[in-house]
């Protein structure tokens, strides 16, 4: 192996932790760092981090982190030699791949060639049947009609998956277990699609029930070198996005490790890649490994394949992409202890999983043997609304999963982030859970009231607050006695309402207001949006009938969609948005009105 640097200075085109993430391996190879930066960026810390910044552009996505030409004219300026994606944004770009090699600057990735094959599923489904690779049974070619899904689903038994050819991370996946559900799942898919990645061509794949999500972590050079790095664990997710990861997967045998480990080298292989990559499979719960998608980039998750192999996957990157061998051979790849990764992401899992932008006003990490924290943000970071809603992921590493688990608890109580809600509570009360310690797949508790109220309840543990004498409401300020620490004082509290009493009497105080306010009566009928966000789709009219729980509209926030529907059944009046507007979190969205027909309210707010 070369001491000598593979390049003199590489452009980094990402934000947040992976941004920083890749600049301090960069610094450990001898590599100049170079960050990119929109106006929304301008006090983050990658943009510290790095040995140069260059702003790139306003806050939107577009406009910046996506804007290739602007990313390309700061390599070109700052004399970088080659372009890091990270993950996201441009990472599985082809296009972009194509440009960086048009402007001879280094791609460091996979060969445009493999990201368009692997960024179509339908053509990699094509491609890895050919190669003899198991995938999902479902279709190889584009769905075009809810009456050929109908169809689909009396030919494979319901319920179906629906996906956008070019999605991934859940973007454009609906299920559809019904043909009652069949029009709107594909209307939805669709959009998502153009959305997501100006490609609405979807197709249909039947649906496991309760899957464990198994990934493979692969390696490949210019030299014919290939090789893999184990599995992952990435069952536990929420609207088909991860959360928690482990290494290895409670349900692999070494067997069955070395199996799906072939597998995932013989989709590399096909496609004629080159770089770190992902073969991301689902396992049924007799042991069949189905190929899903390969993911052409470095993974958020890859920090625990790291923990227990010892591999920096983002070194490897760089030495591949510099024409340099792997430093690694299969039988050299030695799997010690347990790694678990927690996403510490900006949402408040009491209210659906809703991102939480704002000010972190106090910042800790934790610490100690076995702990690993990827970081973006410190003391004062604003979690910005356009970008991810993650902040940090939190990794430990321990010699065998329960004392994992252990750690990762210990590390969780150990970490201090004030001014946004985030999921730390969530995970403190999923890793405490008995289908957690026993290593299962948790299907169907991650979203439910059960753990958002342990996760409640966690998130006020280093207090004991005393019931308040009779009569005295906990309201707008009331006065408590509170035990910390062995110590008793008298606190003044502000009001812990649930959101929809406040988005209530804000309702009220624009009636009382008069004005444009809405009467006493439609403000208790109003739908609001209880999130700030865009509006994706309308799914109702003006003047329509509709049911409690009847979806009004579709909401983006923070790179997610969210169904803001009818809490009690009616006609619809006053609809006041559209597809394409911006709405606030409060903002009256229609009003429901109570018909003789109308059911009786579910709800004192908008359901999510």
């Amino acid at each position: 192996m070369s001491s000598r640097p593979p390049f003199t200075k590489v452009l980094v085109a990402n934000r947040g932790e992976i941004a920083i993430r890749i600049v301090r391996t960069l610094r450990e190879l001898g590599i100049a760092s170079v960050a990119v930066y929109s106006e929304a960026d301008r006090a983050s810390f990658h943009v510290r981090a790095a040995d140069e910044a260059f702003l790139i552009g306003p806050g939107a996505p577009a406009e910046s982190y996506l804007n290739a030409e602007r990313i390309l004219g700061a390599a070109r300026q700052a004399g970088a030699e080659a372009i890091h994606p990270g993950y996201g944004f441009l990472a599985e770009n082809a296009a972009f791949a194509r440009a960086c090699e048009d402007a001879r600057l280094v791609w460091i990735g996979p060969p445009p060639e493999a990201i368009e094959l692997m960024g179509s599923k339908l053509a990699a489904r094509r491609l890895m049947a050919d190669a003899g690779v198991p995938v999902i049974p479902g279709t190889t070619a584009p769905l075009e009609s809810a009456v050929e899904l109908v169809r689909l689903g009396d030919e494979y038994g319901w319920p179906l998956a629906v996906k956008a050819s070019a999605g991934g991370g859940g973007k454009g996946l609906k299920v559809v277990r019904s043909p009652e559900e069949a029009e709107r799942a594909l209307a939805s898919a669709r959009r998502e699609g153009e959305a997501y990645f100006s490609d609405s061509t979807v197709y249909v794949e039947k649906l496991i029930e309760d899957p464990r999500h198994v990934e493979v972590q692969v390696l490949a050079d210019a030299h014919g070198n290939a090789i893999h790095l184990g599995e992952r664990d990435c069952t536990i997710q929420r609207r088909h996005q991860k959360i928690v990861e482990e290494t290895p997967s409670p349900a692999v045998t070494p067997e069955l490790r070395e199996r799906i480990g072939r597998i995932a080298l013989d989709a590399a292989r096909a496609v004629g890649y080159r770089s770190a990559g992902t073969i991301e499979g689902l396992m049924d719960r007799g042991g069949n490994y189905f190929f899903l998608e390969m993911n052409t980039r470095v993974q958020v998750e890859h920090t625990i394949t790291e923990l227990v192999t010892g591999v920096d996957l983002v070194r490897e990157q760089i030495r591949i992409a510099a024409g340099e061998p792997l430093t690694h051979a299969q039988d050299g790849i030695v799997f010690r202890g347990h790694a678990i990764e927690c996403r510490i992401n900006a949402e408040d899992p009491s209210r659906g999983f809703l991102p939480t932008p704002g000010r972190i006003t106090a910042y800790r990490e934790p610490g100690g043997p076995g702990v690993r924290v990827d970081s973006g943000v410190t003391a004062g970071s604003q979690v910005v609304a356009l970008y991810d809603p993650m902040v940090a992921k939190l990794c430990v590493w321990d010699a065998d999963r329960e004392s994992a688990r252990r750690r990762m608890l210990r590390a969780l109580d150990e970490y201090v982030v004030e001014g946004v809600s985030t999921l730390i509570p969530f995970h403190r009360a999923l890793l405490s859970h008995a289908c957690f310690i026993a290593g299962e797949t948790c299907h169907g508790l991650v979203e439910s009231e059960e753990l958002a109220q342990k996760a409640d309840q966690l998130s006020h543990k280093t207090t004991k607050i005393a019931r308040p004498p009779d009569g005295q409401r906990l309201g707008r300020a009331s006065t408590v006695d509170v035990e910390l620490e062995g110590r008793r004082y008298e606190v003044t509290l502000v009001d812990p309402e649930p959101p929809h009493a406040e988005l209530a009497r804000r309702r009220r105080e624009r009636a009382d207001a008069g004005g444009g306010g809405l009467a006493h009566g439609e403000a208790r009928e109003a739908v609001v949006s209880p999130m700030q966000g865009t509006v994706l789709a309308m799914d109702v009219a003006e003047g329509e009938e509709v049911e409690a729980g009847r979806v009004i509209c579709t909401v983006e926030a923070m790179k997610m969609e969210n169904e803001i529907k009818a809490h009690q059944g009616g006609l619809v009046t006053q609809l006041s948005v559209g597809p394409g507007d911006a709405v606030e979190m409060g903002q009256v969205i229609c009003v429901v009105t109570r018909t003789a027909t109308g059911r009786e309210t579910q709800t004192t707010s908008a359901e999510l």
